[in-house]
């Protein structure tokens, strides 16, 4: 073998090597799921049993969302407007991801004046563990939004491993809410190990967000206990979507990586990650398309 060909192909072993774990320190790693398929941002998915259609990839508002403002909103209206048009005319994306603390409403709002609202699904979150204080957000996010009716609705940042107890009434202001179809589906997004476990017992629950990388960045726990709760999410017919997967910036130098991790999982309906720049929105797309 010429020593040039024995070079390359030791190279491309190295990558390969390189790729099928991620190392989590103290001698753990993570695997790496090679990928049998190709995706595409724009791919065309099923929330669980919730029968919203919608994008692979949803367009997040939210990096380092907090106090009504975030990276995205840093950017303005008519700024965040312009990557959301551009997710959707350029790169099919179809999943507006917002939030009350995020502040990023009025953006979506612009965005969405501009679309067919129907071939848009809106995902939001609210803050409210009183079920007075769910209903006002409810009315005060459709003006907001400009919208009669939102796709999904889920309760933020959950902690409690009480909370399908203790947030009760909370609930069922949302489930009357989509019994009006002043909502579609609804769930919630969890920020603790012990909160993720009780989604995944309750059958209120129709979508979860949770946080998920290679890295376990930013996560309720180690990568694979995470994984297996979601699994036990997906089994049961909940739509589960990912977040966090480039670790809140933490694996912006491994995105490769970190992409493949998510698509290989066969555990997520969706994800969502926030581009901050039409740039950086394309090379997501692009490196999803390449991720196989």
């Amino acid at each position: 073998m010429l020593r040039r060909d024995f070079l390359e192909r030791s190279s491309r072993f190295a990558a390969g090597a390189f790729v099928a774990s991620y190392s989590l320190g103290c001698g753990r790693s993570v695997a790496i799921p090679p990928l049998s398929r190709k995706f595409s941002a724009s791919d065309a998915v099923t929330l669980g049993n919730t029968g919203i259609t919608t994008s692979r990839l949803a367009m997040g508002t939210g990096t380092v969302g907090a106090g009504h403002h975030s990276h995205q909103t840093a950017l303005g209206i008519d700024g965040l407007s312009r990557l959301l048009l551009n997710g959707f005319h350029e790169n099919g994306l179809r999943f507006f991801d917002a939030a009350d603390s995020y502040g990023s409403h009025p953006h979506v709002a612009d965005a969405l004046r501009q679309l067919d609202r129907t071939k848009v699904t809106i995902l939001t979150k609210s803050w409210a563990r009183d079920p007075e204080e769910m209903r006002s957000d409810l009315d005060r996010f459709r003006r907001e939004l400009a919208a009669e009716q939102l796709d999904i609705v889920l309760m933020h940042c959950l902690t409690e491993g009480d909370w399908t107890t203790r947030y009760r009434p909370v609930m069922d202001v949302l489930e009357e809410a989509k019994q009006k179809k002043i909502i579609r589906a609804h769930g919630c997004s969890c920020h603790s190990i012990e909160a993720l476990r009780a989604a995944a017992k309750s059958s209120w629950v129709e979508v979860d967000l949770a946080r998920v990388n290679p890295a376990g960045a930013h996560m309720d726990a180690d990568p694979d206990t995470v994984v297996n709760v979601l699994r036990e999410m997906k089994a049961s017919g909940k739509a589960v979507l990912g977040m966090k997967i480039l670790g809140q910036g933490a694996l912006r130098d491994r995105q490769d990586e970190a992409l493949r991790y998510a698509l290989g999982l066969n555990v997520l309906d969706a994800f969502t990650i926030g581009a901050e720049s039409i740039t950086e929105q394309n090379d997501l797309a692009r490196r999803i398309a390449a991720a196989a």
